[in-house]
């Protein structure tokens, strides 16, 4: 059961979800492309062929890393907007929430880049009067869920 769900009052319901988009493992991406790479290059002899193994090595796990700490974060983030609120959660084992009355949401800005509207993320920012919620980044399809939000 998500954490959104769990904490619907009554009459409340569930409007749209949000999640964060794949291009949060270009890291990851990049570290196991240059890890290709470097197997490419030639080496004269066994002592730079070990260096060179070694590097990619080193990029192989990097790549890994940063893969697993980006599926971290996508696991522990949910956006989901009701009928009366918008609900941010991140975090697994910690975990840190914001909520904001739709009654009280002014404006939702969206900052998308050329390369996130060719592949649909952005970031999104919840302004309200008095607090706003954190920047979003890399959110999935961010229009999509804008409308949901400013849909009253």
């Amino acid at each position: 059961m998500s954490y959104v769900t769990k904490v619907l009052q009554g009459g409340e319901s569930v409007i749209a979800t949000g999640h964060l988009h794949w291009i949060g493992y270009w890291r990851s991406f990049v570290c196991i492309a240059l890890a290709v790479a470097t197997r490419g290059i030639p080496a004269p002899d066994a002592g730079l062929r070990f260096v060179v193994d070694l590097v990619a090595v080193g990029l192989v796990i990097f790549g890994l890393v940063f893969g697993l700490h980006t599926a971290w974060l996508r696991w522990g983030t949910e956006i989901g907007v009701t009928n009366r609120r918008v609900i941010y959660k991140r975090g697994i084992l910690s975990r840190r929430t914001a909520e904001m009355n739709m009654d009280k949401i002014e404006t939702v800005l969206i900052d998308q880049s050329i390369l996130g509207r060719i592949l649909g993320f952005g970031a999104i920012s919840i302004r309200g009067s008095g607090a706003s919620i954190e920047t979003l980044p890399h959110i999935a399809k961010p229009i999509a869920l804008r409308s949901a939000i400013i849909a009253r």
